[in-house]
């Protein structure tokens, strides 16, 4: 509980990131294609001072924001996300200019090439993301302004476009392979499979 605290603290200081909107086509990120995307909340905490949600609520906020950013490439690959979702703050409301909490979540992050199960990142990846800038206004905070679940949904789209870079500045990961048989699978079975075994996993 202290470690978990204390990475908060650290989270409370960041700024947000931006990202392209999901809208768009991305640039290909070699042959990515998002596969099974997990998101689990077992251990996960609830901040100081943090309104309080449903776990199920910010897990599904979470995969789908994931899902809404990485489900746009479309590269002959198939890579699966994992995502532990660790703590999280929701900011309650505060005193303007005098007391102006913030909020973030704290994921842990990894992928697998889907064909092999063989995880590509050496280390698990811990990701702190806070609301997005367009949420949060720095004399007022987004506790006045909006209740928990529009915070969380910031969050998530800020934690997905965290995610979506770190994959980016690993390309070598994603590298096509000639020969290489495009597993033809919809997204919608995918997410099917993926609770399933969530369900049976708890």
């Amino acid at each position: 509980m202290l470690r978990l605290l204390s990475v908060l603290v650290v989270a409370l200081t960041l700024a947000a990131c931006g990202g392209t909107p999901v809208t768009e086509t991305p640039e290909p990120l070699g042959d990515f294609r998002l596969g099974f995307n997990i998101v689990q909340t077992g251990g996960m905490e609830k901040g100081p001072f943090s309104r309080e949600l449903p776990d199920e609520t910010i897990r599904l906020a979470v995969r789908d924001a994931v899902e809404a950013r990485l489900g746009r490439y479309d590269g002959d690959g198939l890579y699966d996300i994992g995502i532990a979702i660790g703590g999280y703050v929701l900011a309650q409301p505060g005193l303007p200019v005098v007391y102006t909490p913030k909020s973030a979540i704290v994921l842990e992050v990894n992928v697998y090439e889907n064909a092999t199960q063989t995880r590509l990142n050496p280390e698990t990846k811990r990701i702190i993301a806070m609301e997005e800038a367009k949420n949060y206004t720095p004399l007022i905070g987004s506790g006045l302004v909006r209740d928990g679940n529009a915070q969380l949904q910031s969050l998530s789209r800020s934690a997905a476009v965290q995610i979506e870079n770190w994959l980016r500045s690993n390309p070598g990961w994603f590298t096509p392979r000639p020969g290489r048989t495009r597993a033809e699978i919809s997204r919608d079975e995918l997410r099917q499979r993926g609770e399933a075994a969530i369900r049976k996993g708890n």
